[in-house]
């Protein structure tokens, strides 16, 4: 059985993710220190005060001296600079990984700047609410969620085993991936979606002044939801826009074509179409529920723990 307890795991960068994280390995006991970095004093104090990490560093450097697993939580535009400023303080045999939800960037931002004996095995956990900061966290985020490993040239076999037995050990459902064949499936089942609940929430912020106020007074749950997506991290996401840029605008042309038919079925009064559409997309819901993914119930608020409240 693979060896998953850690000596030393550094965070860099200590939001919803990095926070989790540091929750559920003390839970589950997958690590004898936990270290965190973080740019601002109040974030450092607040991580200190919370006990989830037993010291934090302004510098990324002394986060990980003799640090064994290394985890980039940072927004995704931070981590060519972050492995060029990290890359020579990394110790032989130390994993090096991350949780940004595009993979094909990281891995051409990121290489260059390590050291061969690194084992650099980029990550992305397939969950997180629109919260952020380090009391957003909590430890079971992971719990029945997919994490995805995208394995590179500098990734070890053992390196690989270790990294899926930690997220197993969180919770998590492990699965290797492609990185250019994640950032195709994310585009479409992550990163569209946000990008029409930004634009949709963005449209009815635009006509509020028209509608007196009545977007706002009378949102339904559809809206509602949208809202709560739309309130992500901004950094975060127009992070994520650029560095899939490519993957994004393929969906995105293909999103275009099928509203364009849904436009054509409306204004043609085509009643069988419509309902054929909605009766499938009906369908999708109902295999997302059925594989653990979601409840049934709603869930606009995303309460998970008393953290959050």
């Amino acid at each position: 059985m693979t060896d998953v307890k850690f000596k030393k795991l550094a965070l860099i960068g200590i939001g919803l993710i990095g926070s989790s994280i540091a929750r559920s390995v003390k839970a589950h006991g997958l690590a004898d220190e936990i270290v965190c970095a973080a740019r601002t004093a109040d974030t450092r104090r607040i991580a200190l005060e919370l006990g989830i990490v037993d010291a934090a560093y302004e510098n990324p450097v002394d986060a990980v001296k003799g640090a064994d697993l290394v985890i980039l939580c940072t927004p995704i535009g931070t981590y060519g600079p972050l492995a060029a400023t990290i890359g020579p303080a990394l110790e032989a045999g130390t994993i090096l990984t991350d949780v940004g939800s595009v993979k094909e960037a990281v891995v051409k931002a990121v290489t260059p700047h390590l050291p061969d004996y690194v084992d650099f095995i980029p990550g992305h956990p397939v969950a997180g609410t629109e919260k952020s900061g380090p009391a957003a966290g909590f430890a079971e985020l992971f719990i029945g969620r997919w994490f995805i490993l995208t394995p590179t040239p500098k990734s070890s076999h053992e390196g690989l085993e270790k990294l899926t037995a930690f997220w197993t050990a969180m919770g998590s459902k492990v699965e290797t991936m492609d990185p250019a064949h994640h950032d195709l499936v994310l585009a479409i089942t992550s990163h569209i979606p946000h990008l029409i609940a930004y634009n949709i929430v963005g449209t009815a912020d635009d006509l509020e002044d028209v509608t007196q106020s009545e977007v706002i007074k009378y949102s339904a749950g559809g809206f509602r939801d949208f809202t709560r997506i739309a309130a992500s991290d901004p950094t975060m996401w127009r992070d994520v826009f650029l560095h899939n840029k490519d993957a994004v605008l393929e969906m995105l042309g293909r999103f275009s074509e099928d509203l364009t038919a849904l436009q054509r079925a409306i204004r043609r009064e085509d009643g069988d179409t419509l309902f054929e559409i909605f009766s499938r997309t009906r369908a999708i819901r109902r295999q997302i529920i059925d594989a653990g993914q979601e409840t049934a119930e709603p869930d606009f608020g995303r309460i998970h723990s008393p953290d959050d409240e």
